[in-house]
């Protein structure tokens, strides 16, 4: 909070390491959390991909966050992997606290997994994940289904991670088979060039945004500037900015 201070187009989350949770550390949490600086609680939730901490203390620490943002009625930024029927239960056993606007960031699960995400009434977070998405019923398949409601989405870089990779071989044929339904090339000059100047496959940047922009826009057959329009928006109405 004291580094973001000096800068006014900088707002925070606030939230609890889930992998080295400690009661005394709430308390601090939920001070950060009230200051107006403070936009939403996480990035917080379950990962039972990696278990960098028992499954029973990211549950702990990720209920007591939940709670916080449904009496503070502030956004939830949610991280979930190989967790989705535990996340669900939490957060259905909260639903009528009300919960406040959610997340799930950073998506890489199933279509069937969005859709009850979706039935909450959730945003999804999409990223460039999208380059190596090799699910039969994942984001791709979402994107090119036009399954995904455009007012439901958001994109973002999870930077330093989730790097899009657009010269892979294999996605590359796959958008040259895009463009061909398409009037305009799916990444850009512009966009390759943040990329090929700022960021590297070992380090995402945010400034990689417009490729992850253009890349969902080619799965979806839109113009990258109705995504990035729409998202903007919703990311605006997410955070209460409008």
């Amino acid at each position: 909070m004291d580094r973001a201070a000096p800068y006014s187009l900088i707002d925070i989350g606030a939230n609890l390491n889930s992998h080295h949770f400690k009661n005394e550390e709430l308390d601090d949490v939920v001070s950060r959390a009230k200051a107006a600086e403070c936009v939403s609680l996480g990035e917080c939730g379950l990962d039972f991909n990696r278990n960098f901490s028992p499954p029973a203390d990211q549950l702990k620490a990720f209920e007591a966050q939940v709670d916080l943002a449904c009496e503070l009625q502030k956004p939830l930024f949610v991280h979930e992997r190989e967790a989705h029927e535990d996340l669900v239960k939490i957060l259905t056993k909260r639903r009528q606290n009300p919960l406040p606007p959610v997340v799930v960031h950073c998506f890489t699960g199933t279509w069937d997994e969005a859709k009850s995400y979706l039935d909450f009434g959730f945003y999804i977070g999409l990223t460039g994940f999208l380059w190596k998405d090799k699910l039969e019923n994942g984001v791709k398949y979402m994107l090119k289904n036009q399954l995904l409601p455009l007012d439901r989405l958001l994109i973002e870089t999870d930077a330093p991670y989730m790097f899009p990779n657009v010269k892979a071989k294999k996605l590359r044929n796959e958008l040259k088979s895009l463009e061909s339904n398409s009037t305009s090339t799916a990444i850009s000059d512009h966009a390759e060039h943040f990329l090929n100047n700022f960021c590297n496959f070992d380090r995402n940047e945010p400034c990689s945004l417009a490729a992850t922009c253009e890349l969902i826009a080619a799965f979806w057959n839109r113009t990258p500037e109705e995504v990035a329009r729409r998202t903007t928006e919703n990311a605006r109405k997410f955070y209460g900015f409008c």
